[in-house]
């Protein structure tokens, strides 16, 4: 049906050129607001009626008879009818229609799918410090940043998964002294224990494998404890590489990849931080100012100005991020996209502002930002606030544990980053229809069945001829499967994996609306190869839409 849209909009490019040369751009075919008023409208004769000074309704009835002369329509279009002050409703030959199961069939995983631009983008999330177990908004975090990445994958960007992580500074501090008193034998309610101290029973966990001189080991590092309670700086080290194999194990759990660990210690050594701060100054950015050193971003759209240096001589938290960005711009990202809490947004003036007064041609609005709200557990009718092992919150392990990793992810992608998520843990759990992920992976595992019952060889059905797929739900069923590449790349233009799970919950109703209307394996040879084939589809693009989520499509259930 891909191919069948691209001739009808060629079709129609070239009926607006008719009516009047350079309108060719006003092609565009929008979806009926109601089903019943056709598969496509076209409103291109009243945006051209008040320039034309033409009555829209008779430019309307010239485009109409121009476009059932071409033969696009001829072959595609059962009717175009003319409504209101000048819209035309276009409907579909159920031979267009059918075209969708052969393009799904042929192209498999790949329908839907983009060719390569040849251009490199920069996803960079998760990014949590190394302090404790990752929370369950770090799971929000984790779900959208990979799904975005395939999203953005399938569009033929060059996607690089980024974990940007503070290997230094007052948190890590914290995390250390913490660490060193368990070892020393002190605990949180001790007299002596500080106030700003780690309660979790991880901390502990930490320090007496750091006493029993083990090694751990990181994606991106390894380390020996000495056993020596008074070696702070290799409790540091050793509680890093303890926390980060744990937050590795956490993503593992939750089939999260990165391809790059940053430190941003290392934008200290390398000198990049100090490099920014001289450029700002030499380009006339900056101040001084009681004793600090500030960034004119006003000049930029900020709200205020931004102190860069405090008067101690340490940097405030932006400025490692301006030198964190230009690093990527220099290694090549044209398109870089930051995954957040919403709490972060207040540095996004204030790192663009830096960026631009670099003056390193670094474009306006460059990182793209999506910022999310922290997530709610709920678990038996009560809101669950404390994990035993963090201490202070609910860990993403907890969550997987208590469901599964398919039921994070999709209920964590099922809304806007930026609304609020309730987690009802036991509505993970329920096996019926309210429970969206186990609806749509139950309409996958239900053909699968289907074709199981029917035992042939799925490639054969390639060739099925396709025209006794004239049922209304089967049409319909159709029109879902042929949206699907669209929706795809809207969705990826928009950072929004959730339009992919609402797209999916409406493929699997119109699948469940399809099997209870018409019965597949009949005795009819070719009846039954046209609607096996109808259901392969849907399979395939449930299967091609689950994995963009990161979530499995079973065949079994």
């Amino acid at each position: 049906m891909l191919r069948v849209k691209q001739e009808l909009l060629g079709a129609l490019a070239a009926g607006l050129e008719q009516l009047q040369p350079g309108t060719a751009d006003k092609a565009v075919f929008e979806m009926p607001k109601v089903a019943a008023h056709g598969d496509f409208a076209v409103t291109a004769a009243m945006q051209l009626a008040k320039p034309l000074k033409k009555n829209p309704r008779q430019l309307a009835e010239a485009l109409r008879d121009a476009l059932l002369a071409t033969p696009a329509f001829g072959q595609w279009v059962e009717a175009v009818e003319i409504a209101g002050p000048g819209f035309l409703n276009v409907r579909l030959k159920p031979e267009a229609k059918q075209q969708v199961v052969h393009e799904v069939l042929e192209e498999a995983g790949a329908f839907g799918r983009q060719p390569g631009r040849g251009q490199k983008m920069m996803v960079e999330f998760v990014s949590a410090n190394p302090t404790g177990p990752l929370h369950v908004g770090h799971g929000r975090q984790g779900a959208l940043g990979d799904a975005i990445c395939n999203l953005y994958d399938s569009q033929g960007w060059d996607v690089t998964r980024e974990f940007y992580y503070n290997d230094a500074g007052v948190q890590i501090a914290t995390l250390a002294n913490s660490v060193q008193l368990r070892a020393r034998g002190l605990k949180p309610g001790d007299a002596g224990w500080p106030e700003a101290a780690y309660n979790g029973d991880y901390i502990q966990d930490i320090a007496d494998d750091f006493l029993a001189k083990k090694t751990v080991k990181a994606d991106d590092r390894e380390f020996t404890a000495s056993g020596n309670a008074d070696d702070l700086d290799g409790i540091r080290q050793f509680a890093v590489a303890y926390l980060r194999h744990e937050q590795d194990l956490d993503l593992q759990a939750f089939a999260v990849r990165f391809d790059n660990y940053y430190l941003e210690s290392s934008l200290y050594t390398s000198g990049k931080v100090d490099a920014v701060v001289k450029r700002l100054q030499d380009n006339g950015k900056t101040y001084e100012q009681d004793g600090a050193l500030w960034l004119k971003s006003t000049e930029y759209g900020d709200d205020k100005d931004r102190v860069m240096r405090k008067g101690d001589g340490t940097y405030t938290y932006f400025v490692p991020d301006v030198a964190y960005h230009i690093a990527k711009w220099e290694r090549g990202y044209a398109k870089a996209v930051n995954i957040q809490g919403t709490d972060h947004h207040g540095t996004i003036a204030r790192v663009r502002a830096g960026l631009q007064a670099a003056e390193v041609g670094i474009p306006q609005g460059f990182p793209d930002y999506v910022l999310h709200t922290m997530v709610r557990v709920m678990r038996g009718g009560q809101e669950v606030k404390i994990s035993k092992r963090a201490g202070s919150y609910v860990t993403l392990r907890d969550l997987i544990e208590w469901t599964s990793k398919d039921a994070v992810r999709f209920f964590l992608l099922s809304r806007k980053p930026d609304t609020e998520y309730v987690f009802d843990v036991d509505l993970a759990l329920a096996q019926n229809n309210d429970n969206p992920v186990y609806y749509v992976q139950y309409a996958h595992a239900r053909i699968c069945s289907v074709l199981a019952a029917w035992g042939g060889d799925v490639a054969s059905l390639k060739s099925a001829p396709l025209s006794s797929l004239v049922h209304p739900a089967a049409l319909n069923l159709m029109l879902q499967v042929a949206k699907y590449p669209e929706m795809l790349t809207a969705a990826a233009v928009d950072f929004a994996p959730h339009d992919v799970t609402f797209y999916l919950r409406e493929l699997a109703a119109a699948y469940h609306s399809y099997y209870d209307s018409e019965r597949i394996l009949v005795d009819d040879d070719n009846l039954k190869r046209d609607r096996l084939a109808l259901v392969a589809a849907v399979a395939q693009v449930l299967h091609n839409g689950l994995a963009v989520l990161g979530v499995s499509a079973p065949r079994k259930m």
